[in-house]
């Protein structure tokens, strides 16, 4: 028998298993396992910098380079991600599975490219630029959270071999 994903609208299992299969043999679970924690570093070196920037105004350039930063650091993690769910779901987005937690990345990579741009074109003021990037950072944070619920649920399912409810996730 077949199963579908979490979010497919019948309570099935995260996973099917072939595409548990894949995501084991998919290299790019690896990478994930990798970009995941190090993006999270770079995102508390960069917010530590730019709250720093906001209350006393001092090392502007050196918090614009960490949100920077930051932000390349999650393109590469959501394209490598894309590629990961191409080979474990068929497709390099909104597969059932994930569908709210991409959604809710398209937000937060619409943010973080807003203050690219906004950086690049010379839109709005230091602190306006930091602001943006706050809100970038708090819808990361959301998604994230997102992201480690479903990591957690898969790894109950893969110890308990049962279907589990999607943590945190509407349908």
């Amino acid at each position: 028998m077949q199963r579908r994903g979490l979010n497919s609208g019948n309570g099935s299992l995260l996973y099917s298993d072939e595409e548990r299969r894949r995501r084991d043999a998919s290299p790019w679970t690896l990478v994930q396992g990798i970009l995941a924690p190090l993006q999270f570093l770079v995102f508390l070196v960069s917010l530590a910098l730019v709250l720093r920037y906001v209350a006393t105004g001092d090392g502007y350039a050196l918090a614009t380079a960490s949100v920077v930063v930051k932000t390349i650091v999650l393109y590469a993690i959501m394209i490598t991600g894309s590629v990961w769910e191409k080979e474990v779901f068929g497709r390099y987005l909104f597969a059932p599975a994930f569908f709210w937690e991409d959604v809710f990345s398209m937000l937060v990579l619409a943010l973080h490219t807003a203050y690219l741009v906004a950086l690049a074109v010379g839109i709005g003021s230091p602190l306006e630029l930091m602001a943006l990037a706050l809100a970038a950072y708090a819808t990361y944070v959301v998604n994230a959270g997102q992201f480690v619920l479903k990591l957690r649920a898969a790894r109950r399912e893969s110890a308990m071999g049962a279907p589990l409810p999607a943590a945190g996730v509407v349908e």
